[in-house]
C-alpha cells in the first residue's frame, strides 16, 4: 500500500499533466486587463500627438501671417484661430491663442486640451509655439 505522500504526488502529476481544463481562461482574466490598459494607453497618446500637432499647424500658420509685411501679432493670432476653427474639431479642445512680438521677432502660442478616452478624466494639456523674424523693408547698403 502506497503512503499518502506518495499517492497525493501521483495525484498531483496526473491532475497537471492529464487535466488543464480552464488554465487559458485563468490566463487570460489575468493578461487581458493589461492587454486592454496598454491599448487605451496607446490610443491616449495618438490622440495627444495629434492635438499637439494641431496646435503646431496653427502656430506655424499663424506666425506666417504675423511675420508678413505690414502685419501684426492680431493678425498672426487670427488665422491661427481660423486654423484651429477648421481643423481642431473635438480633437483639441479649449483652445487659446496668442501673439506677441518686440519689433524684431513674433511670437505666436497655441494652447488647449487633448481628448480624452477615459470618461471623468481630463485630457493632457498641449502647449505649442512658433516664432521668427518680423519682415521689414530694408533699403540696400544701409
Amino acid at each position: 500500500m502506497m503512503s499518502p505522500p506518495a499517492r497525493l504526488k501521483d495525484w498531483w502529476q496526473g491532475r497537471r499533466w492529464g487535466d488543464d481544463r480552464g488554465d487559458t481562461s485563468i490566463q487570460m482574466a489575468i493578461i487581458f486587463p493589461f492587454v486592454l490598459i496598454a491599448t487605451v494607453a496607446v490610443i491616449q497618446v495618438s490622440m495627444w500627438y495629434y492635438a499637439r500637432q494641431i496646435a503646431l499647424t496653427a502656430a506655424r500658420e499663424g506666425l506666417t501671417a504675423a511675420r508678413a509685411y505690414e502685419s501684426g501679432p492680431a493678425d498672426g493670432a487670427a488665422q491661427a484661430r481660423e486654423v484651429l476653427g477648421r481643423v481642431a474639431g473635438d480633437s483639441l479642445r479649449g483652445y487659446s491663442v496668442s501673439a506677441s512680438s518686440n519689433g524684431q521677432r513674433v511670437r505666436v502660442q497655441v494652447s488647449g486640451t487633448a481628448m480624452s478616452m477615459i470618461p471623468g478624466v481630463p485630457g493632457l494639456q498641449v502647449t505649442q509655439s512658433a516664432s521668427g523674424p518680423v519682415e521689414r523693408w530694408t533699403v540696400p547698403g544701409r
